[in-house]
């Protein structure tokens, strides 16, 4: 039996502005997301330049289909800059998915293991 499906809300690193190479950050992101595969867990991924329409969005990403779990990446809750929209995340889950759980990741990598403890 299949379990999810599964939505994971993140920043876009390749969005992120500053003097960095995003694609380690990229590269992990594609391996934690494979994970789901190997849990037999449809997962679907929206990244997101905080800075652009965002908002409008998580509002696109979450209207796709009945999600069962929404996890919300580090790079939108740990970043104090982005608090704010840290909250609306989670008010726009709780308003277009109330029946959806919540779940928070520590990495691009564990990921599946946030949604797997809620499904």
């Amino acid at each position: 039996m299949a379990l999810g499906p599964v939505l994971v809300f993140g920043v876009d690193p390749a969005k992120i502005p500053g003097d960095w190479d995003p694609e380690p950050v990229i590269a992990a992101i594609a391996r934690g997301h494979a994970r789901f595969a190997d849990h037999a867990i449809e997962a679907d991924l929206c990244l997101v330049a905080v800075d652009e329409d965002s908002e409008a969005a998580v509002v696109r990403a979450l209207a796709d289909k009945e999600y069962t779990c929404v996890v919300i990446g580090g790079g939108i809750r740990k970043h104090e800059p982005y608090l704010e929209f840290f909250e609306k995340v989670v008010n726009l889950v709780r308003l277009h998915k109330p029946g959806a759980a919540i779940a928070f990741n520590s990495s691009p990598e564990d990921t599946v293991d946030a949604a797997l403890r809620w499904l």
